[in-house]
C-alpha cells in the first residue's frame, strides 16, 4: 500500500519526464533496477562533459552494488577496506584489471561503450557489482521503494526500459514507446519476473576472521 500511495502522489506538474515503478510479478517493489528512455527518433542528446563517478569497496562489498553512468564516464575504484582488492571485469562492454592495490588507484577507468558491465574481485569471489553505461542521459536507478522520475525531458516519443541484475527476461524485452507531454511527468510501470541473486557466499580466507 505504501508503495502504491508513493506512486500516486507523484508530481504531475513542471517539467516534462517519466515517473516509473518497478517491482516484481507479485507486486514487491524492486530496487536497483535501471530505467531508461531514449528518444524514439534515435536522435542522441548531447552528451556533455564526461563525469568522474566513484564505486567504494566498504566491509569487502561494492557500493553501491548497482551504478549508473553515461557513456564516456570515468568511474574510480577506491579500497577503503583494510585489505587488498583486485578489481575486474570481462564484460564486452568494458574489460578492465586494477591488480591488488589499497586505497585510490591512480587512474580511473573510463566506460566509453553503452551496456551492462558485471565487476568482481579476483580475490573475494562474493563481491560482485554491477555498471549500467547509459547511451542516454534520461536514466535513472529505483530505490527501496521501487520509484524513480526522470526529469528534464523535451516532449515526444520515447523507447523506455528496464533493467535489474536479477531479471529472467531479455532487457529488450521490456521496452515500450510512450508520449512525453509538456508540463507533467507520464506514468510506467513493470513487472519483472526476478530469479533468486547468485553470488557466492561470503567465507573467510586463510587468516581473516569469519564472518556472520
Amino acid at each position: 500500500m505504501l508503495w502504491a500511495a508513493l506512486f500516486a502522489i507523484m508530481p504531475v506538474a513542471g517539467a516534462a519526464g517519466v515517473a516509473a515503478r518497478v517491482g516484481n510479478v507479485d507486486g514487491k517493489p524492486a530496487a536497483d533496477a535501471v530505467v531508461l528512455a531514449v528518444p524514439e527518433t534515435g536522435v542522441p542528446a548531447p552528451a556533455g562533459k564526461p563525469s568522474t563517478e566513484v564505486v567504494d569497496q566498504i566491509g569487502k562489498e561494492f557500493t553501491p552494488y548497482v551504478k549508473v553512468i553515461r557513456v564516456g564516464s570515468f568511474v574510480s575504484f577506491p579500497n577503503k577496506d583494510n585489505v587488498r582488492h583486485h578489481v575486474y571485469s570481462f564484460s564486452p562492454a568494458k574489460t578492465f584489471e586494477l591488480p591488488l592495490y589499497k586505497g585510490t588507484p591512480a587512474t580511473p577507468v573510463q566506460f566509453d561503450k553503452p551496456g551492462i558491465v558485471r565487476i568482481g574481485c579476483n580475490i573475494h569471489d562474493w563481491m560482485i557489482g554491477y555498471i549500467y553505461v547509459a547511451e542516454t542521459p534520461y536514466v535513472g536507478k529505483t530505490g527501496k521503494h521501487g520509484v524513480v522520475e526522470l526529469e528534464g525531458m523535451p516532449p515526444g516519443r520515447y523507447r523506455v526500459r528496464v533493467w535489474h541484475p536479477w531479471m529472467a527476461d531479455a532487457e529488450q524485452a521490456t521496452e515500450s514507446v510512450i508520449e512525453v507531454r509538456d508540463g507533467g511527468l507520464t506514468p510506467v510501470e513493470w513487472k519483472l519476473k526476478l530469479k533468486p541473486e547468485l553470488a557466492p557466499r561470503r567465507a573467510p580466507l586463510p587468516g581473516e576472521a569469519g564472518y556472520r
